[in-house]
């Protein structure tokens, strides 16, 4: 997860960059440079592709989590019903 919110703060910079470019799709105003278009696009599609990548990344490991803490407590609750008198090992 630190590798991607690496990344993610490394792009950052590049998406105000991206910003400043001329981002309307006039071919007759002035300052109109279809190669930056692409460019500035390309740059929009990675940047929401790696913060989808990160939300997964993020939501596997809140599921890995949560698995991990519900075994912990499986776990926890067999210990005390095997430790209370009168409960039968069925291991």
């Amino acid at each position: 997860m630190k590798k991607w919110l690496i990344v993610f703060a490394a792009l950052l910079p590049l998406s105000s960059m991206a910003n400043m470019l001329n981002n309307t799709n006039e071919p007759f105003k002035p300052g109109y440079n279809p190669s930056q278009q692409r460019m500035q696009t390309q740059m929009q599609i990675q940047q929401q592709q790696e913060k989808l990548k990160l939300q997964q990344d993020q939501q596997q490991q809140k599921q890995d989590l949560q698995r991990k803490m519900q075994e912990h407590r499986d776990s926890a609750q067999q210990r005390v019903i095997k430790t209370q008198p009168g409960q039968q090992n069925t291991n």
